[in-house]
Order: C-alpha cells, then structure tokens, then sequence
C-alpha cells in the first residue's frame, strides 16, 4: 500500500513539473509572449535545471533541445524509481527500453498538452470572444504553431473555422499511435495505466 502510494505522489509530481518543463518548450516552439506573467512563471521554474543544461543542449532552429532533454530525463528517473519501488530494489532492466519509454511518454504528454489547450481555446472562443486574460493569450499562443497549417489548408466557410476539428482528429491519430508505439515497447508491463 505504501509502495502504491508513493508512486502515485511521484507520478503526479513528475508529471506537474514535466507539464511546466514542456510548456516552456511549447513556448519557445510557438514564440509566444515570454513578458505574460505565466511564462515568466514558467521560466523561473525551469531555469534552475535548465541553465546547466543548455551549456551542453544548446537550442537549434526555434527548438529547446535542452527543455526536451530535461523532460525526458524527468520521465526516465520517474519510470526507474517505479521499478524500484515495485521489485523492491534496482530490478535489471535494459536502459534503452527505459528511454524509448520516457520518450514515448513525453510525446504523448505534449500531445495531451495540445489537445487541452486547443479545446480551452475553443471554449473560450465561445464564452468570452477576444478576452485578453494572460492566460487565454498564452494559450491561444501554444496552439497557433498546430492550427496555422490546417486554417491555411482549410477553405473560409463563412467566419466559421472548422480547424479545430481536423487538429482533433489530427491528435487523436497520433494518440492512438502513441498509445499503440506504447504497448509495444512494453511500457503496459509493469502495471501502471500511464
């Protein structure tokens, strides 16, 4: 019982601060506002981590090479402490399969992250049209780089935009991918619903 509930506090825990690390990511990919006080919030959180990374990851073409890096590494100390936590001691495992599982793990916390944020965008939307809260213009932010490319595709249909409904069936796809990449490197074996 013990053993169950500290996995669970580790698993919301990592996946808090992964969340933020990521969105620090999403951020830089989507050069959104970095004087909005949620990314200065943000930024402050990662910074301590990050700066001695970046001497090593430096950034290339608009991608945080080293917010990746460090997400991934959260998911893959997370995934061993489970494993320790579950055999009760440092169990043989084969590193590799532990990172293509904190990899896969981050794509599809990235993918949540878009899919949440564009259905925030679409409620918003429709409650309060053009608010200028800082979060709602953060958020609108973060789903421009995935909406852009459909609205461009995308015939005008009168003031109505139906891209949100192609990126859901877009990120659906790619969940259900995910999911699948998932099952078959294992990552259902040690008996966790991640």
């Amino acid at each position: 019982m013990l053993a169950d509930i500290l996995i669970t506090i580790l698993l919301i825990a990592s996946t808090f601060y992964m969340t933020i690390v990521l969105l620090r990511f999403l951020l830089q990919l989507a050069r959104a506002d970095f004087y909005n006080p949620i990314s200065q919030f943000v930024v402050k959180a990662t910074n301590p981590p990050l700066k001695p990374l970046r001497r090593f990851i430096p950034g290339w073409g608009g991608i945080d090479g080293a917010s990746l890096v460090l997400a991934i590494a959260i998911q893959a100390i997370t995934f061993l402490l489970i494993l320790i936590a579950l055999n009760g001691g440092i169990p043989s495992f084969n590193p590799i399969t532990l990172m293509v599982w904190a990899v896969l793990n981050v794509l599809d916390l990235i993918v949540k992250i878009y899919f949440w944020s564009v259905i925030a965008v679409v409620v918003v939307s429709w409650i309060a049209p053009g608010s200028g809260h800082p979060a709602i213009q953060l958020v609108a932010q973060i789903t421009e780089p995935v909406m852009r490319p459909v609205r461009n595709i995308m015939p005008s249909m009168g003031g109505l935009d139906l891209s949100p409904i192609i990126v859901f069936l877009i990120l659906n796809v790619i969940s259900v991918v995910i999911e699948h990449m998932k099952m078959a490197a294992g990552l259902g074996s040690i008996g966790l619903g991640l």
